[in-house]
């Protein structure tokens, strides 16, 4: 059975002066999570903002345990994110009924 993860996340980054600078730390952590846990991941909110970042990642599998796993780990890595901090999150897993 197919299951999603969705984590959705907001990440201040408070020494961006400019969209350019933002965009640049986006696009740095947007591939290194894509690398390390082959997440599907975007910017969704606050684009106009240049000190703030919403983004959503997905990961799909057929283990909750693994996805709740992998998740958790992403979540780590952000809360260790040195560029920015990491301000609000939410997760859910979705399955099939």
């Amino acid at each position: 059975m197919l299951h999603i993860g969705v984590l959705q996340f907001t990440l201040e980054i408070p020494y961006a002066e400019s969209l350019k600078d933002k965009r640049a730390v986006i696009k740095s952590l947007k591939d290194r999570l894509r690398r390390s846990f082959n997440v599907s991941i975007s910017e969704i909110e606050d684009l106009d903002d240049c000190t703030i970042g919403t983004l959503g990642a997905v990961i799909a599998g057929g283990d909750i345990a693994h996805i709740n796993s992998q998740m958790d780990h992403l979540l780590n890595e952000l809360n260790e994110w040195r560029d920015g901090t990491l301000t609000d999150h939410q997760l859910e897993i979705i399955s099939p009924r």
